[in-house]
């Protein structure tokens, strides 16, 4: 099947807890990964801290998540793995091709994300409409900056 874009690779996994704290306890202080950013947002729901794992180009985000009211949507702590995210080398083909095909997007569109990079979230459940999603799984397409095309590709 000949599609317009190519996925690169893993651009982050996110991970959500109701204590952000404890969470920052393992993966920053016992297993050394660095804090390289924060993103909050009462819209989403979320106060994240964002880490590096690697070096650039081939670094893996691994952001981790509480939420700011537990009893609001989004939970981003249920189901703990919260989702993955893919670097894309052609966000917009790769919505547009894949709603084609019947993929269900979460509603927002393609928007910038926390990392300052266009985003787009494959819905984890289908429906009639939309056949395929992330079965259980949210999946985040990450438009890749040109250094990690050149060096993913």
């Amino acid at each position: 099947m000949e599609r317009p874009f190519k996925i690169l690779g893993i651009q982050q996994i996110a991970i959500g807890g109701l204590d952000k704290e404890k969470l920052k306890k393992f993966w920053v202080d016992l297993l050394g990964l660095q804090i390289v950013g924060t993103f909050k947002s009462e819209k989403e729901n979320v106060d994240e801290d964002i880490l590096k794992l690697g070096k650039e180009p081939y670094a893996v985000e691994i952001d981790i998540m509480q939420p700011i009211d537990p009893d609001k949507s989004p939970k981003v702590h249920i189901p703990p793995l919260n989702h993955i995210g893919l670097w894309v080398d052609d966000i917009e083909k790769a919505v547009e091709w894949l709603t084609q095909q019947g993929v269900r997007f979460a509603p927002g569109g393609i928007r910038v994300g926390a990392s300052g990079h266009k985003v787009a979230f494959i819905h984890p459940k289908s429906n009639e409409e939309f056949p395929f999603s992330g079965e259980g799984v949210l999946i985040e397409l990450v438009q890749a900056p040109e250094e990690v095309i050149k060096a993913l590709q």
